[in-house]
């Protein structure tokens, strides 16, 4: 699998065409996007080798760096089968970590988990149940404690993503420039309506008729990071706080999980403010 990002230019699908025809390899997918106001082009390849000149990763990456140079190219090329490491964190609710898992498990999601860190102890027994380390860092007034133990996890765990599902806490800047681009959060609003808390007793008081999620990489600007999906649901004058708050976690649920996915399937490219995702 290869993804790119560089300048747009004339020449480079022929370049990566050319690159891979020559050793033998056989594009299965491949999708591209100009993106004209920024002046980029973004681009993803599946390929499989036909013979014994592409079967060795380490060497066509190396091959490969001239083409990078080339163009000034930001890319990336793994194995297919290769997982992403993903730590998640949570607090006390359950529907995003449980969809999470129960997808994992039943290999409908191509990731590694390699643990659940939490401030409260609420998800032990269902994240221990699924075979899951978990790792209990309540707060005692100590953020910056707090979160470096968070990223030590994160570190010994050689975790590729941080996921947040449904994890109630502001992380510092600091934390949040360390893992840049690596940070996910689910939030239970339709960015960039209702941001920050009780969104759904919010949108019940505006009377709205559609309620959403919205998966978004984690920035410094709270709830302004680069949205990776959303989803809507209709709803009218008939439903309570509690009604939207119901169907809200459902379309939680989904939407973390989609873009969770995507990312495990390199489909996803950050595009300044915003991403590219290739479905």
């Amino acid at each position: 699998m290869l993804t790119l990002v560089c300048a747009d230019r004339v020449g480079i699908v022929a370049a990566v065409s050319q690159f891979l025809a020559e050793r033998g390899g056989f594009i299965t997918d491949s999708q591209q996007y100009a993106d004209r106001d920024a002046d980029l082009f973004f681009m993803r390849v599946a390929f499989e080798a036909t013979d014994d000149r592409m079967r060795d990763t380490q060497a066509l990456r190396a091959d490969f760096a001239m083409i990078g140079t080339r163009f000034a190219m930001e890319w990336s090329l793994e194995e297919a089968r290769h997982s992403p490491r993903m730590l998640i964190a949570v607090s006390k609710g359950s529907h995003c970590l449980a969809d999470l898992l129960h997808r994992w498990q039943a290999g409908m999601l191509a990731v590694d988990i390699m643990g659940v860190v939490s401030n409260h102890p609420d998800m032990r027994r269902i994240t221990e149940w699924h075979g899951i380390p978990y790792h209990e860092l309540p707060p005692n007034g100590d953020k910056a404690a707090q979160e470096a133990a968070l990223l030590d996890i994160f570190d010994r765990s050689r975790s590729d993503y941080l996921i947040l599902a449904r994890y109630m806490q502001v992380l510092s800047e600091q934390l949040v420039d360390r893992l840049a681009g690596r940070c996910v959060n689910i939030h239970h609003s339709f960015l960039p309506g209702f941001k920050g808390a009780r969104p759904y007793h919010r949108a019940h008081e505006r009377g709205v008729k559609l309620i959403g999620a919205t998966a978004h990489f984690v920035t410094a600007d709270l709830d302004e990071g680069p949205i990776i999906e959303q989803a809507v649901e209709r709803v009218d004058h008939r439903a309570t706080p509690e009604d939207l708050i119901r169907i809200g976690r459902d379309i939680e649920a989904q939407v973390l999980a989609r873009a969770v996915s995507w990312i495990a399937d390199r489909r996803v490219l950050l595009n300044g403010g915003k991403t590219v995702v290739f479905r």
